[in-house]
């Protein structure tokens, strides 16, 4: 996030796109809610009407994976009709003219035909969001999980600095992380090709000063395979061993007869989490592993906040804190990986890592502080780019629309979207195990149009079978005012009927993100 979730509450007007926020992200959505009983503008442009659109100015409804579409049609009219930031566009960006050219031919009529988005509220939308004094967009997985999801996501940054939204309070480009400290993660390299704080493996700098705070030499300069791929090469018998720590993919990867396939396929698979899990179920060795609330250490959430977490319970018999178990594994392959607790493990961190390093163990004890951080005396830094962006100037992408990977035909009449639902927790490991919410959200189901069920004949309760080309799952369906003609939604949690059995394995090329947002499906009656 370029901005903190309080700063949401004092933006002029709020874009929510690809985001089911109240059921995804609960507490951020309170933000978003009071900034709209106080009479700010909510916008949501969602292919499902959503729960957010009752407090709403306006819903505009895409065909799934037609983003780039609706965004460039925005910034035609805003070019059009000369209600661009010139002076941030001069001063702090590069490529305008090429972006321009691209944006040129995607007029509101031509939206409209890509899109089903009508011409008059892409003109209305655009003249509202570049009149704003500062506009926020908020979004997550309904734009990044596509083909074109990298190019989705640069799509929303040139709409921000077309209008210099960015680098101020109430505007910004932001990310709804959709699980605990997956922020922090990948703050601290979980990705295959940067170490922490996003330094380069490829950056001899980065190498050599992680050779030396380790006492290490030879460190690769090659990146690692991110877990989309990893998954692929499993399959195909080149990828030999896998250690999965915290993920459940029997239930989460897309394409899940494939997925288990390919994890069947390897010759070692350690799997590490805090309860029995269906990717448990396959595993060679299992370790059992503390949850955050028997373990001392920080996280770092959705608006960069880094802040403590402090043990509260004792973990049953059995369970060792996650970097216990990987120092001992480290020692057994030949490496002296010693600590005496997690203080001393985040005392490393910030010597390594330039973002962190002013984000002191002591500066947090009462309340976190918003990296870059560059050293103790410094505050954080609650808003990013305010005066100049991370590589100088902020780059314009010329991007063209492009289709899903997949369409209806005769066969496959219907697109299914997934997502989640605000009961259940990504693959129920925790929220399965919970009585109440089990009570509250008991099975997985398929939504539908009421026009839509009608055509097939097709009543709320009745099970159906959905398949796509790549597998079939039975659900009761439910029949709802959220769905659209020609949509379907199903949330993913329920290994009894995985939605993920459905969805499409192909890939964004850079980001390595499935689409796992659009895909083509059929629905009958079960037997």
């Amino acid at each position: 996030m370029t901005n903190t979730i309080a700063d949401i509450e004092t933006s002029d007007l709020i874009l929510v796109t690809g985001s089911n926020t109240t059921e995804n992200h609960p507490v951020l959505s309170t933000f978003i809610k009071r900034a709209a009983l106080k009479g700010k503008k909510v916008y949501v442009i969602d292919p499902r009407r959503i729960k957010l659109v009752d407090l709403a100015v306006k819903w505009l409804r895409p065909n799934p994976g037609t983003d780039i579409a609706w965004l460039n049609g925005l910034m035609h009219v805003i070019i059009k009709e000369d209600l661009h930031d010139k002076t941030f566009i001069a001063d702090r960006t590069e490529n305008f003219e090429a972006f321009r050219d691209v944006v040129a031919s995607y007029t509101p009529e031509r939206v409209e035909e890509i899109t089903g988005i009508a011409a008059q509220d892409i003109i209305d939308l655009a003249r509202e969001f570049a009149k704003a004094p500062a506009a926020a967009i908020c979004y997550c997985m309904g734009i990044t999980q596509h083909t074109c999801g990298t190019d989705n996501v640069k799509s929303l940054a040139n709409l921000s600095m077309l209008c210099g939204h960015l680098g101020k309070p109430g505007g910004g480009v932001n990310p709804l992380r959709g699980q605990n400290n997956v922020q922090g993660a990948c703050d601290m390299g979980g990705l295959p090709n940067v170490f922490t704080a996003y330094q380069a493996v490829t950056s001899d700098e980065a190498r050599q000063s992680y050779e030396k705070a380790w006492n290490v030499t030879g460190m690769p300069a090659k990146p690692g395979l991110p877990v989309t791929e990893m998954i692929e090469k499993a399959y195909e018998g080149e990828f030999k061993s896998l250690y999965i720590m915290g993920e459940n993919p029997m239930v989460s990867d897309p394409d899940l007869n494939h997925a288990e396939k390919a994890l069947s396929n390897l010759e070692f698979l350690v799997v590490q989490d805090i309860f029995e899990t269906e990717t448990t179920a396959l595993a060679d060795v299992v370790f059992p592993a503390c949850c955050w609330a028997e373990k001392d250490g920080t996280f770092a959430n959705t608006e960069r906040r880094v802040q403590r977490v402090r043990k509260a319970v004792e973990p049953p018999e059995g369970a060792r804190l996650d970097w216990e178990i990987l120092c001992e594994i480290g020692r057994r392959m030949g490496y002296d990986m010693q600590y005496e607790n997690s203080r001393e493990i985040y005392e490393e961190i910030c010597a390594v890592t330039p973002s962190y390093r002013g984000i002191t163990w002591d500066r947090i004890e009462k309340v976190g502080i918003h990296w870059p951080c560059p050293d103790e005396s410094h505050p954080g830094t609650p808003i990013l780019h305010t005066t100049q962006f991370t590589r100088g100037k902020g780059l314009f992408h010329a991007i063209d629309h492009q289709p899903p990977a997949e369409q209806p035909d005769e066969d496959y009449p219907y697109v299914l979207t997934t997502g989640r639902v605000l009961y259940h927790y990504h693959t129920r490991t925790m929220t399965g195990r919970t009585e109440g919410l089990n009570e509250l959200a008991p099975e997985c189901f398929v939504e539908i149009s009421r026009n839509d069920a009608k055509k097939l004949g097709l009543a709320t309760g009745e099970l159906v079978n959905v398949a796509s080309r790549r597998g079939r799952v039975s659900a009761k369906l439910q029949v709802s005012h959220k769905a659209v003609d020609g949509t379907v939604f199903m949330p993913f949690h329920f290994a009894q009927a995985a939605a993920n059995r459905l969805t499409n394995a192909k890939l964004d090329p850079v980001a390595k993100i499935p689409e796992l947002k659009v895909c083509a499906i059929n629905i009958e009656p079960a037997a």
